[in-house]
C-alpha cells in the first residue's frame, strides 16, 4: 500500500494549503465593523438630532448632561446632571454620547467573539484557521500587552446596567407629552433592547456567572444545581453569540439613524399620536 506524503504547511505570511476563499470572512467582518465605528464616531460628534419626542437615541442614552441650544437635543428635564458645564473644552462638541459610549463599547470590544474577529481582521493573528499569521517576536498574548481584555467579566455589569437604562427608554417611548401611544420609533427602540439583551445575556461571562461558577456539572449533584439549569438556557443564546453580536450592533446604528432622520424631518414617524 502506497503511503501518502503529508503536505508541508507554508511558513510565509498569509500562506495556506486551503483552497477556499478564506480571506472573505476577515475582510467582510473587518469592513463591517469599521463602518460601524465610522458611523458611531460621526454620530457622536454631531451632538444634536439624537432626540425626537419621545424617542432617545441609544448612542446618547443616558443623557447625563444636555445642551438645550443644540438642534434636536433632548429636553433639559432629561439630563441627569443638568445643563452642559461651561468648563467643557471648546474644541469638543457638547455631546452626551462622549460620556456614555465608553461603557457599552468596553463590553463589546473585550467580548470573546469580537476579539477573535478583530485579531484576525486587523492584526492577522492569524488571518484565518490554518493560515500563517503575521510574524511576531516575543508574543505574549493577553498576559501582558493585552491584559486589559480580561476586564470583560467586569464590563458585563456595565452592559447589564445599560440594558436596564435602554428598557426605561422604551417605556418612555410609549408616552408623548403625557399621552399614551405607540409609533414606529417605539418598535425600533423595543427591538433594539431585545437584540442587545440576547447578545448580552448570551455572553460567555454571563453564562459563567449564572452557572454558579461550577467547574464540574457532571460531578455529584452538579446537574441538580440551579446554576446548571440557568447555564443550559443561556447556552442556547451563547451558541448564536456571533449572530446576536452583529445583528444587535447593526440595529443600534439603525436606531440612531432612524431617530436622527425623524428629528431632522427627513422621515415621518407613523404613530397613534397623530403628529
Amino acid at each position: 500500500m502506497k503511503q501518502t506524503e503529508t503536505q508541508a504547511h507554508p511558513t510565509h505570511f498569509a500562506s495556506t494549503n486551503r483552497t477556499d476563499l478564506w480571506w472573505l470572512e476577515p475582510l467582510a467582518t473587518g469592513f463591517g465593523f469599521l463602518c460601524f465605528v465610522i458611523y458611531t464616531t460621526w454620530a457622536m460628534f454631531q451632538a444634536g438630532h439624537y432626540y425626537a419626542a419621545p424617542y432617545l437615541s441609544p448612542l446618547y442614552s443616558p443623557t447625563l448632561m444636555v445642551d438645550p441650544t443644540a438642534p434636536g437635543a433632548a429636553p433639559l428635564a432629561h439630563a441627569w446632571f443638568g445643563a452642559w458645564p461651561a468648563w467643557w473644552p471648546k474644541f469638543l462638541p457638547p455631546s452626551p454620547a462622549m460620556l456614555v459610549l465608553i461603557g457599552p463599547l468596553s463590553f463589546r470590544l473585550t467580548c470573546y467573539y469580537y476579539r477573535k474577529f478583530y485579531y484576525r481582521s486587523y492584526f492577522a493573528t492569524p488571518p484565518a484557521c490554518a493560515v500563517t499569521a503575521f510574524p511576531q517576536k516575543n508574543y505574549k498574548g493577553e498576559t501582558h500587552l493585552l491584559l486589559f481584555q480580561n476586564v470583560h467579566r467586569y464590563t458585563l455589569y456595565i452592559a447589564l446596567l445599560y440594558i436596564l437604562i435602554l428598557t426605561c427608554d422604551v417605556f418612555k417611548a410609549f408616552y408623548k407629552h403625557g399621552q399614551f401611544g405607540i409609533g414606529v420609533g417605539t418598535i425600533v427602540l423595543y427591538v433594539n433592547v431585545l437584540l442587545l439583551s440576547k447578545y448580552t445575556f448570551g455572553c460567555h461571562a454571563f453564562r459563567h456567572l449564572m452557572g454558579g461558577r461550577m467547574d464540574c456539572f457532571s460531578c455529584a449533584n452538579g446537574k441538580e444545581h440551579l446554576g446548571h439549569n440557568l447555564w443550559q438556557k443561556i447556552t442556547h443564546l451563547n451558541e448564536n453569540h456571533m449572530f446576536w453580536a452583529w445583528v444587535s450592533m447593526i440595529w443600534v446604528g439603525f436606531t440612531d439613524l432612524y431617530i436622527r432622520m425623524v428629528s431632522m424631518g427627513y422621515w415621518h414617524d407613523f404613530n397613534t399620536w397623530g403628529h
